[in-house]
């Protein structure tokens, strides 16, 4: 089974040359396993979902913010923000006629903020990400790197768990 053609028949090339919409490209993907019968929504489908494809889109969140802050804003006259480079606008400040309104704060303050508590898990579930870790390692099993590899696995683990 092709299932990078199953899960887009239109043809997957399409898919990866439309990188500028990121956020509609993942959603596109996540609803072609739905609606290929591949994802139902259950908790054990999401634990695997975030498993599997959580370092895949922080990879890709990461590439969009460095974009994001190495491309140049053009001045403009209606704005009330300089022009410039992002990053250079915010470390630079002074540069731009600005000052760094950034302040200290103790890490006991950010300890008591409740997402400091969350649980800090790929897929959210400990039982379930032990699992996963151990189907992983059981079955020498790499982590991907691209939102192909983590679609395979994805239907690997799948398989795997009975899911």
């Amino acid at each position: 089974m092709n299932l990078l053609w199953e899960l887009n028949p239109r043809g997957c090339e399409s898919r990866a040359r439309r990188r500028k919409g990121r956020s509609q490209f993942w959603m596109e993907l996540f609803a072609d396993l739905r609606d290929a019968g591949y994802f139902n929504g259950s908790h054990e489908h999401q634990c695997l979902l975030r498993y599997c494809f959580g370092d895949v889109i922080q990879k890709d969140l990461d590439e969009c913010v460095r974009l994001w802050n190495s491309h140049r804003i053009r001045p403009s006259r209606t704005a009330a923000c300089p022009g410039g480079v992002p990053n250079e606008l915010y470390y630079l400040p002074h540069r731009f006629g600005s000052r760094d309104c950034g302040f200290q704060s103790e890490q006991a303050e950010l300890d008591a903020l409740p997402e400091a508590s969350l649980s800090m898990t790929p897929c959210g579930d400990p039982n379930m990400q032990e699992y996963l870790d151990f189907a992983m390692e059981h079955n020498q099993l790499q982590k991907p790197d691209n939102w192909e590899s983590a679609s395979e696995q994805y239907m690997k683990l799948k398989e795997m768990a009975r899911l």
